[in-house]
């Protein structure tokens, strides 16, 4: 077995605290990895908080998850020890059914494994997240990181980077396109910063002009508050593709607004209570509400490759482990520009 200490919760009610436990060993195509950051996603205190309804505990959470090759088995062709692995959303799948086999692994049909608070395939072990010291993981789940790259700042692009960049590449989002991003956290930051550089003209959407110069760095070209009345229904039928990142519930009817004919509202953010949305706004010219989940392994690696291309990395805040219980906590509140992440060198 391979010794591990993290952070876990025991219980929906108790704050992440030291937690030492046992990893699985390694098989033939596996790689331990000794993890060096790791993001703080919002699904992490989902989780961790039973919010869901899929907690399974003692839970370790993190699932962006960078660090260094530490030991390889025997058939591992795509790494060597010293090498920088990042680990995301999923740590397997049943790699036989046809999303599987066209690499779409997180749309396996009989379920990926999550990358903790999951039966783990191999043993039936609960998977333990990358709020620890290392992780094992079959090669195929694991990626190459772009060695121009700042490791902290790569870490939520295994979530919240290939979150955005899948629906804005499987809409093809491009120039000559009006798009809008809808939120300004961990996902909407990344999500405009790839429209940006995809050619499109950006519109930032927002409740808060207070984000209004952020959002501008960031890439878009126009900032719409969307609780301006007069405001939306001068960009009326003008959008081609809504990117929606919000996680708090909201009515959807006003997005929907903004989109041409035949446009399409993209939803991946994760509110607790379901959408509201009137079927009329949908008839009346043919438009799209649709979802999107992170992306498979080789569409991951093609976003971290992109992003090494042109030097796109999340905007973080690196805090120590022992800070975690804050930092869930601030990210309520939103204080936090765009990502917190864990250097888990701070473990001990």
């Amino acid at each position: 077995m391979t010794a591990s200490k993290g952070y876990a919760a025991t219980s929906a009610q108790s704050p992440l605290a030291p937690f030492s436990f046992e990893r699985r060993e390694p098989l033939a195509t596996d790689i331990v990895v000794d993890i060096l950051y790791c993001g703080v996603c919002h699904s992490d205190l989902h989780m961790a908080r039973n919010e869901w309804g899929q907690a399974v505990y003692p839970m370790v959470p993190g699932h962006e998850i960078v660090g260094r090759v530490t030991a390889v088995g025997s058939s591992v062709t795509r790494f060597k020890v010293g090498d920088i692995a990042a680990i995301g959303v999923i740590v397997d799948s049943c790699r036989a059914c046809s999303p599987c086999n066209s690499g779409q692994e997180h749309y396996c049909e009989k379920g990926a494994t999550l990358t903790y608070a999951a039966p783990d395939r191999v043993d039936g072990s609960i998977t333990m997240g990358g709020y620890s010291s290392n992780y094992v993981v079959d090669q195929r789940f694991a990626h190459t990181v772009p060695s121009n790259l700042d490791l902290a700042g790569v870490a939520p692009l295994l979530c919240a980077g290939i979150t955005t960049y899948s629906p804005l590449r499987h809409w093809k989002v491009g120039p000559g396109m009006k798009v809008g991003i809808v939120g300004l956290g961990g996902l909407g930051h990344m999500g405009l910063k790839f429209a940006h550089s995809f050619g499109a003209h950006v519109v930032q959407l927002t409740t808060s002009l207070k984000k209004k110069e952020d959002a501008l760095r960031l890439g878009a070209s126009e900032v719409l508050l969307s609780t301006d009345a007069d405001a939306m229904a001068r960009h009326a039928r003008s959008f081609d593709f809504i990117l929606d990142t919000a996680s708090a519930p909201h009515d959807l009817d006003p997005y929907l607004s903004l989109l041409k004919q035949d446009g399409t509202l993209a939803l991946v953010g994760l509110p607790e209570k379901p959408p509201a949305v009137s079927v009329f706004s949908l008839i009346t010219k043919r438009l799209s509400i649709a979802g999107s989940m992170i992306g498979g392994m080789p569409e991951t690696q093609e976003m971290l490759d992109y992003c090494g291309k042109h030097n796109i990395t999340a905007d973080v805040e690196v805090i120590p482990v022992h800070q975690i219980n804050e930092a869930f906590e601030r990210m309520l509140r939103q204080d936090v520009k765009y990502r917190f992440v864990l250097d888990m060198k701070t473990l001990g």
